[in-house]
């Protein structure tokens, strides 16, 4: 759970910088991306494997190219 890391980041981060601050937007960024990234791994863990068809329009829609 890297995403524990960044909470930690962003809390710390949180306490003495303005909320535009490029070291605290790129701390949440990373806490977000890390929560999904989590999210994605504890899921695939319950369902089937999916088909090449399925992943690449999974992809589409993380890299925004779906329509």
């Amino acid at each position: 759970m890297l995403w524990t890391y960044y909470r930690a980041q962003v809390a710390a981060l949180s306490r003495d910088r303005s909320p535009d601050d490029p070291d605290l937007l790129a701390a949440r960024r990373n806490l977000a991306t890390e929560r999904l990234a989590d999210e994605i791994r504890r899921s695939g863990e319950k369902f089937p494997p999916l088909l090449p068809e399925q992943r690449s329009r999974l992809v589409a829609m993380l890299t925004g190219s779906a329509s």
